[in-house]
Order: C-alpha cells, then structure tokens, then sequence
C-alpha cells in the first residue's frame, strides 16, 4: 500500500506537469497560428490593396472617358453626320468598357453594376436622342442636342457611379 502511494505521489505531479506542459505549448502553437494568419492577411492587404485602388482609378478614368462631353470632344468633326456621330459614340463607349471589363474582378458587385448602370444609361441616352434627329441631321446638331440632354439631367450617369466609386474608396481607405 505504501508503494502505490509513493507511486501515486511521483505520478499526480507528473500528470499535472505533463498536463500544463501540453495546455501550454498547445496555446504557444494556436497564437504562432493565429499571428502567422494576421501576417499574411496583412501581406495579401498590402499586395493587393493597390492593385484595388488602380483598378478603381482606371473605372473612374473609364467614366470620364465616356461622359458625353468628352466623348464628342474626342471622337467628333464638323464633317460627321449625326448617324456616324451615333456610331462612332457607341463604338467608342463599348470599345472603351471592353478594355476595362478585367478590373470587375477588384471591385465590388455593387461598384461594378453601378459603373454597367453608367454604361447602358449613357448608350440609352446617345440612342434616345439620335432617334429623335432627322434623317440629314449632321453631327454637330446631334452633339448639341446630346450635350443639351445632359445640361437638363440633373447629374450625368457617369457622374452618379464616379461618386459612388469615390464612397467605396473612402469606405476602403
């Protein structure tokens, strides 16, 4: 009997050292875990939160680019008729989406169907007005119906998604 006590007595202290010993270095491993995990959130963070910010910065560079104002700037001539103006306005806006289709991948869905809801508003309204020009209109006199449209709106649709992205950089800043 004096045995299993002197047994019992090396074994408890053993047990509970043993026990502390692995309640220990399990909690030293799950805080190694955890701080290696923050490290490389905070890694992928600082890789890809500039590719983010760029990829917002071409879609507001996109909507200037399509804003009606300087796309007649850009793409009209006094010898253009109103039909070639609405083509050349309509190739100009889908070829210049096209080239920024890729950056929906760093934004969110909300910005990327509001920066679409842009898109297709500026389309209906080059359409809408193009329609209401007569048959042997020219350019210029569709370009000012075009810009006088858009003095009448009270905010452009391109305007609305550049101030949206703007909030959604300041909400990720």
């Amino acid at each position: 009997m004096e045995i299993l006590a002197d047994i019992l007595k090396i074994t408890i202290p053993a047990l509970l050292v043993m026990l502390m010993a692995w309640l220990v270095l399990r909690n030293l491993i799950r805080n190694d875990q955890e701080k290696r995990r923050q490290e490389i959130i905070l890694q992928t963070s600082k890789t890809v939160t500039p590719i983010k910010l760029q990829a917002y910065e071409r879609i507001v560079l996109f909507l200037e680019r399509i804003s009606l104002e300087s796309m007649i700037i850009r793409v009209s001539n006094a010898e253009m008729t109103a039909g070639q103006l609405h083509s050349t306005l309509l190739n100009t806006i889908r070829s210049e989406f096209e080239h920024n289709l890729s950056q929906q991948i760093y934004m969110s869905p909300q910005a990327w169907e509001v920066v679409k809801n842009a898109r297709s508003s500026m389309i209906r309204i080059i359409n809408g007005e193009a329609e209401k020009m007569p048959a042997n209109a020219t350019g210029l006199m569709l370009s000012r119906q075009l810009l006088q449209h858009v003095m009448d709106m009270e905010k452009e649709p391109t305007r609305v998604a550049i101030d949206y992205i703007k909030g959604e950089i300041g909400r990720m800043i």
